[in-house]
């Protein structure tokens, strides 16, 4: 029992894995009802706004600064709601708009153990219904002598060891945000940045809205890492203005004064370019070869260490759609791309079908790793939540002993 003088209350929390990406799941019954206290609520756990995040339980990245809000489940086919929130390193905000794929592994993994369905052999499938993108993800998780299996033989680039293999399958992709795949109908469209210089972009969307342009009209190689990326200041302030008048083209943006990589984590943008050789960041030889485009992904800002699963997917969908400047980089399209980016290479299957004058995408799928870290009470202050909020209310009455 808590002594009655630590002025805290605690809310269960969940850290977990999913892909390259950590973050904390949150149940939506521990949180307040009121959206915005349960915002603030939040951002204390993490420890945001702060770069650090030394106050909570954020890791100080963006890729460590992700949120899952689980509940039970609002569409009939699923077994659990999941809602991804990007948790701000600098400013008081969450941002529910776009998705995360590594994520909802975790989150198709914490359901699986906590009970949402029953377990079946080879292999147990957990939907989870995305609420920021209305859909619903398959997720497969390997089942043997009626337990989860852990331990295997598959890897992903970015995260060290073996573990089993996950596998993730999007459904009806295509156009998630807009109602189009190509949401502005054209595989490539040119934008003006505010000092007058003039890129060619290709905007998809399908799973999240991705900005594209190559790496030689930026200025780089293509094969940078994230040190060499992120230390050049005026090549990342150029990315941002390029994904802002794509974002206000194809209609996610609309006052560019206002726009931030903290504010706005949609559209997200990539930089691409043919097969390279290069070395990564674990010093490993990736040979052009084995790979069929290579890719940078930015993310809040700064290079991703990794590559996204949803940005991984809007990479296999446009490289099928002829025009799109991913489509460019490749040698032959097919339903399965091989990405290489800083941290190795990743591997996705996408079916792209024409439908009159748009594009449709019936499936994604992508295998992935997921891992439950820790489970334990995140504490806050009481005087966050008063007796006069309902929920702070229930809160207060059980933890005032």
């Amino acid at each position: 029992m808590m002594s009655s003088y630590i002025q805290n209350y605690r809310i269960p929390t969940t850290i977990m894995r999913g892909g390259t990406s950590k973050g904390l799941i949150l149940r939506s019954i521990d949180l307040p009802s009121n959206l915005n206290l349960r915002d603030q609520v939040i951002l204390r756990i993490f420890g945001s706004p702060d770069t650090n995040q030394i106050d909570g339980l954020g890791g100080g990245s963006s890729l460590t600064s992700k949120l899952a809000i689980v509940g039970p489940p609002s569409h009939p086919d699923a077994h659990i709601d999941y809602t991804f929130g990007q948790v701000s390193l600098n400013q008081n905000t969450i941002d529910y708009q776009a998705t995360c794929g590594n994520i909802a592994t975790a989150v198709g993994l914490y359901a699986l153990e906590e009970g949402y369905t029953r377990l079946t052999e080879p292999l147990t499938s957990i939907r989870v219904y995305n609420t920021n993108t209305k859909k619903i993800i398959a997720i497969e998780i390997p089942v043997a002598n009626g337990q989860i299996q852990y331990e295997g033989e598959f890897k992903i680039d970015g995260v060290p060891g073996l573990s089993s293999k996950i596998m993730l399958n999007f459904l009806d992709t295509g156009g998630t945000h807009t109602g189009k795949t190509l949401p502005t109908s054209n595989p490539t469209d040119i934008i003006q940045i505010p000092d007058g210089r003039k890129f060619e972009v290709s905007i998809i969307d399908s799973v999240n809205p991705l900005v594209f342009v190559r790496a030689k009209d930026v200025g780089i190689q293509g094969t940078e890492l994230p040190a060499q990326i992120n230390s050049k200041l005026e090549l990342l302030n150029t990315l941002e203005k390029i994904r802002v008048e794509a974002g206000i083209l194809a209609g996610f943006l609309e006052n560019r004064d206002h726009v931030t990589p903290s504010t706005h984590a949609l559209p997200k943008i990539a930089v691409v370019s043919p097969p390279q050789d290069y070395v990564n960041i674990n010093n490993e030889v990736i040979r052009k070869e084995n790979i069929d485009i290579t890719s940078r992904y930015i993310s809040m800002g700064t290079l991703h260490r990794a590559f996204a699963v949803s940005g991984a997917i809007a990479v296999a969908t446009a490289a099928q759609i002829n025009g799109t400047i991913p489509n460019q980089q490749i040698f032959a399209a097919g339903n399965g791309i091989r990405i290489g980016h800083p941290s190795g290479v990743l591997y996705t299957e996408v079916t792209v079908e024409k439908s009159g004058s748009n594009w449709i995408v019936p499936r994604a799928a992508i295998g992935r790793t997921a891992r439950r870290i820790m489970d334990g009470y995140a504490y806050v202050p009481f005087s966050m939540l008063t007796p006069e909020d309902e929920v702070g209310k229930e809160i207060y009455e059980v933890q005032q002993y």
